[in-house]
């Protein structure tokens, strides 16, 4: 017996909609490339949206068509992620931060018809527009009194927009059509492309809502540092909406000191964004003294946050939320928020949990299998890969039968790739990316692990663990450390440290030193680079 219900099919742009009747005074400011700070209501956001909808229509847009972005966090991105899903076409975001080689791949994959872009990227598009689709037609997204000079032929955002109506008869579209397209950063191979539909974002919007409430709230101000180019920006530009929070977007000025401006002016309470960026913002804070008025709560996720960051946020009054996801979980998957019977545990034993990656979050589910493939116990000690699935988590690549074969096992479940525990509370645990992993002398080490434990050395700003070859251990670890301005601390010392925490065979053999980590286009350090540069590396003992 089925119950008597309507079944009505679930819309993005019933999202904003949403917003514009019921969250009136909601705002989205944002930092503009041109330089100043614009700022508009969500009832105005909407009005645009549906004459940017127009405008795609005048272009020749139709149902499916890939419209692509490459642009920073701004209102003009915001509106394209509503204008291109609710007139039925796909926004496919595209990281600027990839390889030239990797960003015309991707274009020729997804078979794009128009790409926006913002000013800054101009001079990139000029470069290699003879590697980009032909007919390939681009849009800046600035004013005319700002439109650059240029060889190729520009059409103007703000002039496509002019004159339209501020409405927009949006059709009624299957629920299971395509919405959105999100390319992973090819660290190995081809990136891969996840197809999202208005189903998937819709329920990822209300699972993100729940499981981080303490953030999206109506009257709450929230700044996406984690770009709208890339995974989403974790939901965000559909959850704010939806719960009637503020968005803040910092455009292209990422820096500690622009950020702690922005997020003091605007009154930010929530910061979204990846280790690195609050690298910089804590340096910031140190150098002020103080945290921004009004900051009390942070999200970290992308790459594991160092137990010394979530220490220095949280005795500073800032509440972290320790998240995990991927471009393919659309992407949150876990919480790291404390359940309420935690809350009254020591710091440190609190600490001790905030490290781990938090519980999954509604509609998603967890499992860890051995190399054999047999479900492993959510005990907190036994470890395997992590497997996902649920109605936000993709069930392949877009075009790319290979992929998606190696990806997913024979229930359906997709293979994060990630080496994981899961306790018995629900609290995740990435042990390691599986390539990450050392394997010494037949036992594993976790480079994570490590990691964590030397960024709480005051001398260290970031480091990073990867394995050498050995003759006789097959692999051992090596660090790297970029020391702290003055700062130089000896692999003495650090070993010490590290001793507190590991048995002497875990510790690395070897210290060198970098100015700079190199970063993935996501922000994240790029192991893949690092072992490339040291790929004839001699460690002591090995000669």
């Amino acid at each position: 017996m089925h119950g008597m219900m309507m079944h009505r099919p679930l819309a993005i742009i019933d999202i904003l909609k949403f917003a514009a009747e019921s969250h009136r005074t909601g705002e989205i400011v944002s930092r503009r490339v041109e330089g100043d700070l614009h700022r508009y209501t969500y009832p105005q956001a909407y009005a645009r949206a549906a004459q940017l909808a127009h405008g795609l229509k005048a272009l020749g847009v139709g149902d499916a068509d890939r419209v692509a972005t490459l642009a920073w966090n701004g209102y003009r991105h915001f509106e394209l992620y509503y204008a291109v899903s609710g007139m039925g076409a796909v926004c496919h975001t595209i990281n600027p931060r990839l390889p030239a080689e990797q960003l015309a791949y991707i274009a020729h994959h997804a078979e794009d018809r128009l790409l926006f872009l913002d000013l800054t990227f101009v001079p990139l598009i000029e470069k290699i527009a003879g590697e980009l689709p032909e007919g390939l037609r681009y849009v800046v997204m600035t004013d005319r009194a700002h439109m650059p000079e240029s060889a190729l032929d520009l059409i103007c955002y703000e002039d496509l927009l002019e004159g339209q109506p501020e409405d927009y008869d949006w059709p009624e579209l299957d629920e299971n059509a395509a919405a959105a397209l999100c390319y992973t950063s090819g660290t190995t191979g081809n990136p891969k492309g996840a197809l999202y539909s208005h189903r998937s974002t819709v329920l990822h919007a209300f699972s993100v809502a729940v499981a981080l409430g303490e953030a999206l709230q109506e009257g709450r101000r929230i700044l996406p540092v984690v770009p709208l180019f890339h995974v989403n920006a974790w939901g965000l530009p559909y959850a704010a909406p939806l719960t009637g929070a503020s968005l803040i977007f910092p455009g292209p000025a990422l820096d500690g000191a622009a950020l702690f401006d922005l997020m003091e002016a605007e009154g930010v309470y929530s910061a979204w964004g990846v280790p690195t960026v609050w690298l910089g913002l804590q340096g910031e804070i140190r150098k002020r003294g103080r945290n921004p008025d009004g900051f009390g709560h942070v999200v970290v996720g992308g790459s594991a946050a160092p137990r010394a960051m979530i220490e220095s946020f949280e005795k500073s009054g800032v509440t972290v939320c320790h998240a995990w996801g991927m471009t393919e979980m659309s992407p949150v998957g876990t919480q790291g928020h404390l359940p309420a019977a935690m809350t009254s545990l020591p710091f440190e034993r609190q600490m001790d949990v905030k490290q781990k990656q938090g519980r999954r979050i509604f509609g998603v589910e967890l499992k860890i299998v051995d190399e054999e493939g047999r479900r492993q116990p959510h005990d907190g000690a036994s470890r395997g890969e992590l497997y996902v699935r649920g109605n936000s988590i993709i069930s392949g690549y877009y075009a790319n039968r290979e992929a998606t074969e190696a990806a997913m096992d024979a229930e359906g479940w997709f293979g994060t790739g990630d080496i994981a525990t899961i306790d018995a509370e629900g609290f995740l645990t990435i042990q390691d990316r599986a390539k990450d992993l050392i394997k010494s002398g037949g036992e594993w080490i976790s480079s994570l692990d490590l990691e964590n434990v030397v960024m709480s050395h005051p001398g260290v700003a970031a480091c990073a663990v990867i394995a050498i070859p050995h003759p006789k251990w097959d692999e051992r670890p090596l660090l790297i450390v970029v020391p702290e301005e003055g700062e130089r601390p000896p692999k003495e010392e650090l070993d010490a440290l590290l001793m507190e925490h590991f048995a002497r065979w875990q510790l690395p053999d070897a210290v060198e030193y970098m100015e700079a980590l190199p970063l993935t286009a996501t922000g994240k350090v790029s192991k893949l680079t690092l072992r490339d540069r040291f790929r004839d590396y001699v460690l002591p003992d090995a000669g």
